[in-house]
């Protein structure tokens, strides 16, 4: 059974910080891609931030500069660490692992993120 669990999520000011986890489990992790995907109330679901098998990493230009992927594939985990964070940024964040192709696509439940102004 394939799980994938978010964590980290929460309600935070303006300008401060998140780290956002995802554990997978049922998968062989370092075969798939993972990526950091958000759904704003009335707003289709974007992408965030991709981190590759290899480890090339890829985010929307609303995150640039202020998030970082990373992956650690012993631990079967991925994390977003958000920086600077808006009001905008506020919304459910889902992790999804995709192996490109090769199979099915999973997501996570999903972690709600609120910043106050």
């Amino acid at each position: 059974q394939v799980q994938l669990v978010e964590s980290g999520g929460g309600l935070v000011q303006s300008g401060g910080s998140l780290r956002l986890s995802c554990a997978a489990s049922g998968i062989i992790f370092s075969a798939y891609a993972m990526g950091w995907y958000r759904q704003a109330p009335g707003k289709q679901r974007e992408l965030v931030a991709v981190v590759t098998t290899g480890g090339s990493t890829n985010y929307a230009d609303s995150v640039k500069g202020r998030s970082r992927i990373s992956r650690d594939n012993a631990k079967n985990t991925v994390w977003l660490q958000m920086n600077s964070l808006k009001s905008e940024d506020t919304a459910i964040y889902y992790c999804k692992a995709d192996p490109l192709g090769y199979g099915r696509a999973f997501w996570g439940q999903g972690t709600q993120v609120t910043v106050s102004s």
